[in-house]
This record gives C-alpha cells, sequence and structure tokens, in this order.
C-alpha cells in the first residue's frame, strides 16, 4: 500500500510501513526527534516529534502514514513546545557544549540551534550522577542521559546482548549496566557493538576517539540537522525533494517571507541569529 500525506502544505508520498515521520525524512521534511533512528522500531518517549495529524495530537515517530492524513508539524504551539521540551533535557542534565567532546557531533546540540534555543528557560537541575569509564574502550557520562532509549534498543535488537536497561522513575530515573557489579567494564558490550555508537548527546563516548575529527569539521558544523536527518545538502523554503505543493497559498507565503536554508520548518520561531551556520 502506499498513497500521499500532507505536511505543512508539502504533498509527500509514503510506502508501505513507514511512520509519518520516516514518509517526511525521504521527502526531505524535517520533523525534529532524538529518541528515532531510522532502522528502529518506532519508541516515542522524546514527545520532540509530535504533531498535529486530522487535528489530533500524535508523534510522527510512532503513527503509521496513512493516504489523504493532514499533518502540521511547523506551527507555533508545536515549535513552542519543542523548545520547552529540549529546554528541559538540558537542566535536567549537565550539558555544557562548549567543554564536551561530541560538541558538533552531538544531536541535541544540533536540535537546540534548530530550535532557536537561546537559554535554559528553567532551573538547572545540576545531576550528579557518577561516570563510569570502567571498560577499555567505552565510558558513560550518566549526567549527559537523556533516557532516549536508543542504546538499550541497540544492544538488544541489534546486538543481541541487552547490556542496557532504565531504572526508577522520575528523577530517580537512571540508565543501569546489565553485569554482576553494575559497571561497564564487567559487560559484554564491545567497541563495535550498535549500542557503543547510538547516543544522541556525549552521555556514551567512545575513548580515544573524541577529537580526531577536529570541531569545526564535524557533522553539524557545516549543516543544520534538518539537512543532515533528511541527508539532503541544501533544503529550499517550501520544496521538499520536488514533491508538489497540496498548499499553493501557504507555501508562496511562506517562500516570500522565509527565505533560505532551513526557514520553512523553523518559520515560526523567533529570529535569532545561528552563529554556527552563519545564519
Amino acid at each position: 500500500m502506499s498513497g500521499t500525506l500532507c505536511i505543512d502544505g508539502i504533498a509527500v508520498p509514503f510506502s508501505d510501513g513507514q511512520t509519518i515521520i520516516e514518509a517526511a525524512r525521504t521527502a526531505g521534511v524535517y520533523i525534529p526527534y532524538l529518541c528515532h533512528r531510522p532502522g528502529y522500531a518506532p519508541y516515542g518517549s522524546c514527545k520532540l516529534c509530535t504533531v498535529k495529524v486530522n487535528g489530533r495530537t500524535n508523534t510522527a515517530c510512532t503513527l503509521p502514514a496513512a493516504d489523504g492524513q493532514t499533518v502540521i508539524s511547523n506551527s507555533p504551539d508545536l515549535q513552542h513546545d519543542r523548545q520547552r521540551i529540549t529546554q528541559m533535557l538540558f537542566v535536567e542534565g549537565n550539558h555544557f557544549c562548549p567543554s564536551c567532546e561530541k560538541s558538533g557531533n552531538c544531536q541535541l546540540q544540533a536540535v537546540a540551534y534548530h530550535q532557536n534555543m537561546l537559554d535554559n528557560h528553567y532551573p538547572h537541575f545540576y545531576a550528579q550522577r557518577e561516570m563510569d569509564a570502567s571498560h577499555p574502550d567505552i565510558l558513560i557520562d550518566h549526567d549527559r542521559c537523556i533516557f532516549c532509549n536508543l542504546c538499550v534498543r541497540a544492544s538488544k535488537e541489534k546486538d543481541g546482548k541487552e547490556v542496557f536497561g532504565i531504572a526508577g522513575r522520575g528523577i530517580h530515573k537512571r540508565l543501569v549496566i546489565n553485569s554482576p557489579s553494575g559497571k561497564l567494564k564487567d559487560s559484554d558490550i564491545s567497541v563495535n557493538d550498535e549500542a557503543a555508537h547510538v547516543c544522541p548527546t556525549g552521555a556514551i563516548l567512545v575513548k580515544r576517539s573524541a577529537y580526531l575529527t577536529p570541531i569545526g569539521e564535524r557533522i553539524y558544523d557545516g549543516h543544520p540537522i534538518s539537512e543532515v536527518a533528511c541527508e539532503k545538502a541544501v533544503i529550499k523554503a517550501g520544496e521538499a525533494s520536488g514533491y508538489p505543493s497540496c498548499d499553493p497559498t501557504k507555501l508562496a507565503d511562506a517562500a516570500q517571507q522565509n527565505g533560505g536554508p532551513d526557514s520553512h520548518y523553523a518559520a515560526t520561531m523567533p529570529p535569532a541569529p545561528d552563529i554556527k551556520h552563519g545564519r
């Protein structure tokens, strides 16, 4: 089965089995996410990809695409909610980008830039969680964990090991290691496991690799996340890989008011200079 849905005035085709977020990504339409990963089963924990589908609120990473759906992603309310969610993730952990080894390769940081996040808004929690550097090749900075469950799912679904798990609730939630001591060194994780490389923040790091690619030459240093996630070099206002508009008036207005890369998807955010990308 295949068909066409409408995302922010853009007619987007989909294939059987695709969720809304995968159909959008294939068409070059970026919907922010952190807990989603192409090729993984839908999870829906971070809520950044929340959209309105035919007037109802849904997570784009879990809802199957269906013919005739009208999806709103780029509305002031949804953009505001995404910004607040991103700010909460920053204050609930210790994310200090200038001193982080993952800077420039960090999906959380890139989402914050996309959302025009200029401050934390909320009081900082100053989490104090133990770092585990016991493994010879991998370390975990628990203060940077956002509980996206990607490492848990990667270890179970891709590596077949179930090294990681999530325990506790609320402020007591924590990433745990499935080993006799609870330490990474006593688990059967390998540096070649997918679980060691899927973290969207700097929580799980491979040792002795942090600065092999210099800052300034990293994934998000040259392109905003909307381009990287959709595997596009340039995204033009009102376009999605050449797919037609299903709302010509809306797209014409958007193109006239907001020129340049990424503007169609962040048109409702407060204008602010993005020094990282020269915008």
